[in-house]
C-alpha cells in the first residue's frame, strides 16, 4: 500500500476533484469496509453516480478500490484480496 492510501485510511475520508455531470467538482469519498465471505476489504465510497472512467482514475491515483452508486473499480493489477483487513 502506498503512502497516499495509508494516509487516506488513517483519516477516514478524502476530498477529491472529479468530473461529474460535465463539471469539475470536489467530492468527499469515505473509507468503508465491505464484507466478502468471512473477510472484509477497505474501499473509498461515494454515494453519488460517477462516470466509470473517473472511478478508475481515482482508484489509480489513490491506490485504493473505489465504489460509487453505479460501479466499483480496483487499481490496475489488484483485486479485493489485495485490500483485506
Amino acid at each position: 500500500m502506498n503512502d497516499i492510501a495509508a494516509k487516506i485510511l488513517k483519516e477516514g475520508s478524502v476530498r477529491i476533484r472529479v468530473k461529474r455531470t460535465g463539471m469539475f467538482q470536489f467530492q468527499v469519498f469515505k473509507v468503508r469496509k465491505v464484507k466478502v465471505g468471512n473477510n472484509e476489504f477497505v474501499e473509498l465510497y461515494l454515494d453519488r453516480v460517477l462516470d466509470m472512467p473517473e472511478i478508475h482514475r481515482v482508484a489509480a491515483e489513490t491506490g485504493l478500490p473505489v465504489e460509487a452508486t453505479n460501479g466499483r473499480a480496483f487499481p490496475e493489477g489488484t483485486g479485493a484480496t489485495d485490500f483485506l483487513v
